[in-house]
């Protein structure tokens, strides 16, 4: 890692305070202007023409966001000074602001009351609408480029990919293909489209989506199957992944997610006044923050191995935490109850006519039976605690709604602790079976494809 230089430019350095893939950002100060600076410092290799080709898309960049950031005076977007480029290094001077990214609140553990969500995402509504009358659109609105400070305040930033929409497109200086973070681009971005305002206000959408819910409204295990979804699939319901949400936000962020232009928010403004009308309706005290207990022991358990953080979150809300006494029968052979559990801690007895098949300890599921029997929907065993015992239980109506992820999940790991439960049970009654026929010789096994004469 390269010293802190003491000077650049005209610029007293005075420390690091951030640093990214392409570029390091220094506290700075100058007697130019009252306040501390930041310096968003480039230095320039020359080690082939590959990093040649990506100093010039730098220089681009930071020549853009000077050139638009310049004409942009609002109180919730970074404010630009100086820029200077030259052979070997380019730094662009802005607004110090001490605060950091909305990245930290996109995790289900460090979600905002809604209140202030709400409140933040709002700001940069208006932020956004300044900038399309400016005829400047952003084009890479995430997380990583809205900062706020513990009051709340709201600062945009990164305008580098900014699109000058006075311009045409193909003499556009700062006209890159390619720009955006595709889990928060649009689908009119993907599909190289022109681009408008509203292009800036789906991926704020899809931000407020993130900080309500703690996960994206597009998830996929690769980039194909990520752009299929985002131009072709609906998101799944705010208030149904968070309870907390009230319902009125659900068509807010249909709209702000519209894959058609002409549905979707004209402008920041209108986004604005129907999140003011959401904010309006919650009480700011509601609040309770999750449980991170409940989550690290989920965490720890073998069931749930396969599942991501935000998978948990959402299983802690979908599921009901369950504690009873020893000797409580919490399911019946012959009951149609689907509602099936997860041991946390305790053991149960499962039996059938009065006899006992097997005992379950923590972190085994039990009373499954019913919800995969797609005919009848009736347990086969009876369940009994043998102990004080807490359990998670699962309703199949709750987890119905659930996002396509956590069901999956769920079916997987149940279906695997049923097959290995019949293993386990197989070997069981192999060991006072009488003996097997023992085969003389085993089939052949063919690949070959044979046709047959009619």
């Amino acid at each position: 890692m390269n010293a802190t230089p003491d000077r650049i430019g005209k610029y007293r350095i005075i420390r690091e305070i951030g640093r990214g893939a392409t570029a390091v950002v220094y506290l700075a100060e100058c007697d130019d202007y009252p306040t501390p600076v930041a310096l968003k410092h480039v230095r320039f290799g020359d080690r082939g023409r590959d990093e040649a080709k990506w100093s010039r898309r730098l220089i681009k960049l930071l020549r853009a966001e000077q050139a638009v950031s310049g004409r942009l005076d609002h109180p919730n977007i970074i404010r630009i000074f100086d820029a200077s480029v030259d052979a070997e290094q380019a730094y662009v001077v802005m607004e110090y602001f001490p605060g950091e990214s909305l990245e930290r609140f996109c995790g289900f553990e460090n979600l905002l009351p809604i209140h202030r969500t709400i409140a933040i995402v709002f700001k940069c509504c208006m932020a956004l609408d300044h900038a399309y009358r400016q005829g400047v659109v952003h084009r890479d609105i995430k997380p990583a480029n809205i900062l706020v400070d513990e009051r709340d305040n709201v600062k945009i930033t990164d305008f580098g990919l900014a699109l000058n929409i006075n311009k045409k497109l193909d003499t556009d200086s700062t006209f890159i293909m390619g720009v955006g973070s595709p889990a928060y681009m649009s689908p009119e971005q993907i599909k190289g489209y022109p681009l408008n305002q509203k292009t800036d206000l789906y991926s704020l959408g899809v931000v407020l989506f993130h900080m309500l819910t703690g996960r994206l409204p597009f998830r996929a295990s690769n980039p194909a199957q990520l752009v299929y979804k985002i131009i072709n699939a609906d998101p799944p319901s705010v208030s149904q992944l968070n309870p907390d949400v009230p319902e009125q936000m659900d068509a807010v962020i249909r709209k702000a997610l519209e894959k058609d232009l002409y549905s979707r928010y004209r402008n920041g403004a209108e986004f604005a006044k129907d999140l003011a009308a959401v904010r309006y309706r919650i009480l700011d005290e509601s609040y309770v923050p999750p449980d991170s207990a409940r989550f690290t022991q989920l965490r720890r358990m073998a069931f749930f191995t396969e599942f991501e953080d935000v998978d948990l979150w959402e299983v802690l809300r979908i599921c009901s935490w369950r504690k009873v006494e020893q000797e409580v029968a919490l399911m019946r052979e012959g009951d149609t109850d689907q509602r099936f559990g997860i041991v946390l801690a305790g053991r149960v007895e499962l039996s059938r006519n009065g006899k006992r098949v097997m005992e379950l300890g923590p972190g085994e599921v039990f009373g499954v039976q019913a919800w995969l029997d797609q005919l009848e929907h009736r347990h086969m065993l009876t369940v009994v605690s043998l102990e004080p015992l807490s359990y998670l239980e699962v309703n199949p109506a709750a987890l119905a709604l659930a996002t396509d992820e956590v069901q999956e999940r769920f079916k997987r790991q149940v279906a695997t602790a049923v097959v290995r439960r019949l293993a386990s049970l197989s070997a069981q009654l192999a060991e006072e079976a009488p003996e097997a026929v023992r085969a003389q010789r085993s089939a052949p096994v063919s690949h070959d494809l044979q046709l047959l004469d009619p």
